[in-house]
């Protein structure tokens, strides 16, 4: 068995974001380790008095209660049982905080509020757009990833990287635009959301989409696209043709492309995104 003192810095460094990104927050080890004695035998080494157990006192023999008669006691009410929102009333709520809100910053504090998606409860914080408030250009991905859950900031990291050159090689910077996820929580261990959890957040990035009324979109992803296009097909089919989607009364167009992930994991991609990304950008000037 390979153990961690036989790892090279880079190997270990690439083993912890891995576990990171799978969920693992603590790490045990397989034998159990007496703290206690360690700490004693560090004070011991250092000429320090070592603790000693005070002895037990003995123990004195009971006295007999005197026998009474017990009494009949009222059988105890039953738990309650947990209840769980159901779909339709967590859709409903969101819509509500949703629409409620007249500005960004008042529809972040809204989702801030929510309870209604159960990945709130496992993510560290929520992903918000960033950037542009009232931008030409939004680019919308699918998640947060392990990344962007820790720095609180979308397309954090590698990906975040491989963004910024995507869009640099066609004359955008991360200020010019507003960047954001369908789903503003991370899933655990990156896993893609449920569709019950993509209905209650559908609302929340719909109202993003009204409130920073921008004249493009660009999708990222397999996710993503068939989300807002409201598809089942993959995003090699998605991807590469400009599309409208209609929110809140306005028509906007829409153009899919390969997520900056696709791209790491498989940088053959990058000859296809390159593509969309000139054919995204001979779009903006038309």
């Amino acid at each position: 068995m390979t153990t961690a003192s036989d790892l090279h810095p880079e190997q270990l460094r690439a083993l912890l974001h891995f576990y990171a990104d799978a969920g693992v927050d603590w790490l045990l080890e397989e034998d159990a380790v007496d703290r206690i004695a360690e700490f004693e035998a560090m004070r011991a080494a250092r000429g320090m008095p070592v603790r000693q157990e005070a002895a037990p006192e003995p123990q004195r023999p009971a006295r007999q209660a005197p026998q009474r008669q017990e009494q009949p006691r009222a059988a105890a009410p039953a738990p309650l049982p947990n209840v769980a929102i159901p779909d339709s009333q967590a859709v409903a709520e969101a819509e509500f905080a949703a629409s409620s809100a007249r500005s960004l910053e008042e529809l972040r504090t809204a989702m801030e509020a929510f309870n209604g998606c159960n990945l709130k409860t496992s993510a560290r914080c929520l992903v918000f757009a960033e950037g542009n408030a009232k931008p030409a250009v939004m680019v919308i991905g699918a998640m947060p990833n392990a990344d962007d859950d820790r720095d609180g900031q979308p397309f954090s990291g590698r990906q975040g990287a491989m963004l910024d050159r995507m869009l640099s090689g066609i004359g955008l910077a991360r200020a010019d635009i507003l960047l954001t996820n369908v789903v503003p929580w991370r899933p655990p261990g990156n896993r893609p959301p449920s569709q019950r959890e993509a209905d209650i957040c559908r609302p929340f990035i719909e109202r993003q989409i009204a409130l920073a009324e921008p004249n493009h979109l660009l999708v990222l992803g397999n996710f993503a696209a068939r989300f807002l296009f409201r598809s089942n097909d993959t995003i090699h089919q998605l991807r590469g043709e400009w599309r409208e989607i209609d929110v809140s009364g306005r028509t906007i167009p829409a153009f899919a492309t390969l997520h900056p992930q696709d791209l790491v994991t498989a940088p053959i991609s990058k000859r296809l995104a390159w593509q969309d990304l000139l054919a995204f950008r001979a779009g903006l000037k038309a």
